[in-house]
């Protein structure tokens, strides 16, 4: 039977994979993101969209009435969208403190309330039982990220994911987090991407290279299965062994 499969971030790298992979399935997908025309871009056939900024909660409201009038209930609800701020504009003032506010609000904003907000209003609408959310963490919410901002918004899933589980247990239906580490073939980095980097980071893998969209899509995949239905209120790492090192 299709099910009802909401994705934010959507139109783009690991939730643009996941999409591709449920609309495989049959399953009827709607694709979330900021951007409209990256959406009608994605080509994920028979696909509904839906733009909105999923920090706001107008937006997100407007959001819940779509999902309602074109869904009713979901099945899955993934949570893609999130960045490390690279390509928001920059912090409009030169003060130190006030460059290192606005970071920690941006990733905030981006990775944590996003994903809250759309979880709070699409709650009850989650189908019982077997709704499945997914929330998409990172290696970096396990070892830094470097300024700690986006490491510490992704982390910030973490215990909400098992407050979640134990809140929508009883109703079968399961909450977990996919923490992926480097993933070639998406926006993330933006331009801030150079060559030693991509090579240090691969080798930091036990597998010798870098993630794809691909690998993050089938571990979401799978913990939206039927097979995956005992599992809640975990995180599960997809990165090559790169949090373990060498």
């Amino acid at each position: 039977m299709a099910r009802n499969v909401v994705i934010s971030g959507g139109g783009t790298g690991i939730g643009l994979a996941a999409a591709r992979l449920f609309a495989g399935d049959g399953d009827r997908v709607l694709l979330l993101g900021r951007r409209a025309e990256v959406l009608a871009e994605a080509g994920v056939a028979g696909a509904l969209t839906c733009a909105a900024d999923l920090s706001d909660p107008r937006e997100v409201r407007g959001v819940a009435d779509f999902v309602a009038r074109e869904f009713g209930t979901v099945d899955v609800l993934i949570h893609s969208a999130g960045g490390a701020g690279y390509l928001e504009p920059p912090a409009e003032s030169d003060d130190p403190l006030d460059a290192v506010a606005h970071d920690w609000t941006v990733n905030f904003r981006l990775n944590t309330l996003t994903a809250v907000l759309l979880t709070e209003a699409l709650k009850e609408r989650l189908a019982e039982p077997g709704g499945r959310v997914l929330f998409l963490s990172s290696i970096a919410a396990f070892r830094g990220s470097g300024s700690g901002a986006y490491a510490a918004a992704k982390a910030a899933l973490h215990p909400y994911t098992h407050d979640l589980a134990r809140q929508l247990g009883p109703r079968a239906i399961t909450v977990n987090v996919v923490a992926p580490g480097y993933v070639e073939d998406t926006g993330f980095f933006g331009d801030t991407m150079d060559q030693a980097r991509r090579e240090r980071l691969i080798e930091e893998t036990s597998t010798g290279r870098a993630g794809t969209p691909g690998d993050i899509a089938a571990t979401l995949h799978f913990l939206a299965s039927h097979a995956a239905g005992h599992i809640t209120s975990q995180v599960i790492q997809v990165n090559g062994g790169a949090e373990r090192g060498h």
